[in-house]
């Protein structure tokens, strides 16, 4: 029989804070930003409602541009896999963090913003999308920000200055 695994990652949710990007010495660069997800339900026993916040740490390769949009409190959707690395903290201990490694990240809106996007809203209007699925997520150059709506079809010409934001 074959062995076979899976490494799939999607969230939605809301950026704690925002994104910092920096440079690695051999100049890609490499964007860190955290995702809280929620999850609500009702108590059996006491019939209250509770909610349960989840924090995910995201990092994005090769995509500074996007950065500027990855502001706290917008809504993003984010696709990819899950990374474990450890390393040797200040005291010399072996530290062990696990990260999702984005491979596409769409920007939906966030709290209380109407004017990002038409319609406003929280999921309404155009996202402006990262995608990394060509090239299984290692490209040589930034891949373009792309914009898509229900009435437009996909065009590779889009830039960052087209973004309306």
């Amino acid at each position: 029989m074959a062995s076979r695994s899976v490494n799939k990652v999607i969230l939605l949710g809301h950026l704690g804070k925002d994104a910092e990007t920096r440079f690695t010495p051999s100049g890609a660069s490499v964007t860190n930003f955290t995702v809280a997800t929620n999850r609500r339900w009702k108590d059996q026993q006491t019939g209250e409602w509770k909610e349960e916040t989840d924090w995910h740490n995201v990092v994005l390769w090769r995509a500074e541009n996007l950065a500027n949009y990855l502001t706290k409190g917008k809504q993003v959707y984010v696709e990819g896999k899950l990374k474990t690395r450890s390393y040797d903290d200040k005291d010399g201990n072996k530290r062990y963090v696990t990260e999702v490694m984005a491979d596409d990240v769409l920007l939906l809106g966030g709290r209380g913003e109407g004017g990002d996007f038409e319609g406003g809203g929280q999921a309404s209007g155009r996202p402006v999308s990262m995608p990394r699925s060509a090239g299984g997520g290692r490209q040589s150059a930034p891949p373009a920000q792309q914009q898509r709506g229900p009435e437009q079809e996909f065009d590779p010409g889009i830039t960052d200055d087209d973004i309306p934001f």
